[in-house]
């Protein structure tokens, strides 16, 4: 894991903002480069002045965007049949993909947002969005919204403490561990906001 850390320090150092937003549009699409490996090294970088913090966490979030809605267009025009039968090919088999879909449908919209939070959920969310036909401009907002709460917090992990990948992993064990807590109330408090229009409604 240090050598990969180190590697990415190298090829973000070189390849610069624009390494950055291919490494995080292939991680948010259906290659799942994981993100806290890629931001805290981009973080580092910019503790030590060879970037700035503010456009590490802008060319991450675009980055992020950008797979995001490679992932949509692509279960928008392929379809779950698509999905369903090449996605095994992308790390992403039937089973997973069911679970994330579910998610989605159990939550709606501000499941775009959240997920952006979530392990595992965060590069797959994006597809069942496309599969419903989820409103282009609230999608990129809601992803844009997660994804630089997500990057964020991943590009001040590496710039406090560096190219130390245990620090690293106790400080993402512990965000992980905090954002599903939130992301719990968040949920609780949207789906009895929603039952409260509703009723209103009735």
């Amino acid at each position: 894991m240090e050598a990969i850390v180190l590697w990415l320090v190298k090829v973000i150092g070189d390849m610069g903002y624009v390494g950055i937003l291919l490494l995080m549009a292939m991680e948010s699409s259906l290659f799942p480069i994981p993100s806290e490996l890629v931001v805290p090294p981009a973080g580092y970088l910019a503790a030590q002045g060879r970037m700035h913090i503010g456009l590490v966490i802008f060319f991450s979030t675009l980055g992020s965007l950008i797979g995001a809605l490679f992932n949509y267009a692509l279960a928008y025009y392929l379809g779950r049949p698509w999905i369903l039968r090449y996605g095994k090919y992308f790390l992403i088999p039937p089973e997973k993909f069911a679970k994330v879909e579910a998610f989605f449908l159990r939550h709606g919209e501000i499941s775009t947002f959240t997920g952006r939070l979530i392990i595992v959920v965060r590069h797959l969310i994006s597809l069942p969005a496309g599969l419903s036909r989820m409103n282009l401009t609230r999608f990129c907002f809601f992803t844009v919204v997660g994804s630089f709460i997500w990057v964020t917090i991943l590009a001040y992990i590496g710039y406090i403490v560096g190219s130390n990948m245990e620090l690293v992993r106790l400080y993402y064990k512990q965000t992980v561990v905090a954002l599903v807590v939130i992301m719990a109330f968040v949920l609780a408090g949207y789906i009895c906001w929603q039952k409260r229009k509703a009723q209103s409604g009735l």
